[in-house]
């Protein structure tokens, strides 16, 4: 493919040559960076809601309600991305740690050691947020990093941009590209000469869209089709706190769960509680012949069980046990986040072993797959890959490696 936008072009030669200043960088510099971007985004917070309302009210005829929700910034969410800088200042910088150490039979000295990777692009859809989390984790990384927000977000990520680079004395080390064309997205996944990773961050026609499409390689963040599968004789009460909170919490969000797998022990008036608790918090049901039978519901097909909604509704299916729970999630699921609730150890070592997936809970809600709620401040993306890295990525996962090998005159012979 020709290359038709130089403006692009010169956007990754210069973050290429930005790189290399940023891998110069102490771990005391990048903190103080850090820093005053936090300082930075609580001052301007009047400056930053005023552009995102006008991204939301842009976009509230054009999106569902719960696609809105991820577009929102408020205060406590600017709260929330403060806090995520503050947890990243304190973490172990991993850049130029030594990983191995060793000399060799023949005397050469060999040492492995944590590089970052150069030049990091971000493809991603409405949150906002992202930018923040995204630019702050390949600061401390050392590695520039191009983004490309959705059009839908562009006068907040314009305005998170601009405090960014405010924030930094060296230039480029945060670029956006603010034309929200479609076709340039094609563009940068060309640029392997420049970008050495493309991260996407969106829905499933994205990341299929950048999968198919790069000659740069990816780090998928795969989209969330999330279980739970409720065990027989599991208490009720505890199932139904864990359920409406990893459906209802934040609906919009990958990590919330969209099918229910209820073994087929279970009582018919458990498994009604539990409906009609998702109904007072207008979920929608979506369920087998089993569960409509036990309450009437939208029968689900096909399409249905490879959902994921990212919505007020939920899929719910009757399952003879633990074997076919697995084999259901692992037909159905995209590697994401996965649950068991119950008390059998057997069933949870299954679960736990034989599930594919980046993050498998026990008797927990799907919703702590994250970078924060990890302890890894903002995250760059959940990997739903098992290649280079997987579950929610932080600093760790933003590096790569290189080996140093010492010798005396040494030649093969």
């Amino acid at each position: 493919m020709k290359l038709r936008n130089k403006n692009i072009i010169q956007i990754a030669k210069d973050a290429k040559k930005t790189s290399v200043e940023l891998n110069k960088l102490s771990t005391k510099d990048k903190n103080k960076i850090l820093l005053n971007i936090i300082k930075s985004l609580d001052k301007n917070r009047n400056e930053i809601l005023e552009a995102n309302k006008i991204d939301v009210d842009n976009a509230k005829n054009n999106i569902k309600i719960s696609l809105l929700d991820r577009l929102i910034l408020n205060n406590q969410r600017i709260d929330n991305m403060i806090d995520s800088l503050k947890i990243l200042i304190d973490l172990k910088d991993h850049i130029g740690e030594i990983i191995d150490e060793k000399t060799l039979k023949n005397g050469l000295k060999l040492i492995k050691k944590r590089v970052p990777f150069g030049v990091i692009g971000v493809i991603y859809e409405s949150r906002p947020n992202v930018t923040i989390d995204v630019a702050s984790i390949c600061l401390k990384s050392s590695s520039s990093v191009i983004l490309k927000g959705g059009s839908e977000a562009i006068n907040t990520n314009k305005i998170l941009v601009k405090l960014l680079n405010d924030s930094c004395q060296i230039k480029n080390a945060f670029q956006l590209i603010e034309s929200t064309d479609r076709s340039i997205t094609n563009e940068i996944l060309k640029l392997n000469n420049y970008i050495d990773l493309i991260i996407p961050r969106g829905g499933k026609n994205l990341i299929n869209f950048v999968r198919d499409n790069s000659k740069v390689p990816i780090i998928e963040t795969g989209t969330g089709n999330c279980h739970i599968f409720l065990d027989e004789k599991y208490d009720i009460k505890k199932a139904i706190k864990i359920i409406i909170n990893a459906k209802t919490q934040r609906p919009s969000v990958c990590n919330a769960v969209e099918k229910l797998l209820i073994h087929e022990n279970t009582f018919g008036n458990n498994i009604k509680s539990i409906i009609n608790e998702l109904k007072k918090k207008n979920v929608e049901i979506r369920g087998c012949n089993k569960i409509n039978e036990i309450e009437k519901c939208k029968i689900a097909d096909e399409t249905d069980w490879h959902t994921e909604y990212l919505d007020l509704i939920m899929g719910i299916k009757i399952v003879k046990n633990v074997n076919e729970a697995i084999s259901h999630i692992n037909k159905y699921g995209t590697k994401h986040s996965e649950a068991i609730l119950s008390y059998n150890n057997e069933n949870i070592d299954k679960f736990n072993n034989e599930v594919d997936a980046s993050t498998v809970y026990t008797n927990a809600s799907t919703r702590f797959t994250d970078g924060y709620e990890f302890g890894m401040g903002a995250e760059i993306g959940i990997s739903t890959q098992k290649l280079h890295a997987r579950g929610p990525m932080g600093l760790e996962a933003l590096s790569t490696y290189k080996y140093l090998i010492t010798g005396n005159g040494h030649i093969r012979k």
